[in-house]
């Protein structure tokens, strides 16, 4: 059974970090790009940060030098970690991962950037 479960999501202050976590199952991790999505109340899912399965690297320009992407593929985890945190950073966070056709989604994982 394949399974994407995120984790790390939280309410944090402006400035602040958060490390997310997604922890895969039931595929072949390695061969596998990784992406994380988000999606905020009443817009549309983004991608906010990829990562290949030679780690090349992506990211939205609205994260540059704020977040990074890395995966482990022993854990068959990717994480995101999240630095100077804003308000518009607040939303749910969603793990995938893309074989050419197939694709799977996680859960999401909820991240609110208030004071």
């Amino acid at each position: 059974q394949v399974q994407l479960v995120e984790s790390g999501g939280g309410l944090v202050q402006p400035g602040g970090s958060l490390r997310l976590s997604c922890t895969a199952s039931g595929f072949t991790f390695s061969s596998y790009s990784m992406y994380w999505y988000r999606q905020a109340p009443g817009k549309e899912r983004e991608l906010v940060a990829r990562i290949g399965t030679t780690d090349w690297i992506n990211y939205a320009d609205s994260v540059k030098g704020r977040f990074t992407i890395s995966r482990d593929n022993a854990k068959n985890a990717v994480y995101l970690q999240m630095n100077s945190l804003k308000p518009e950073d607040t939303a749910v966070y969603y793990c995938n991962a893309v074989q050419f056709a197939n694709t799977y989604w996680g859960q999401g994982t909820q991240v609110t950037v208030s004071s």
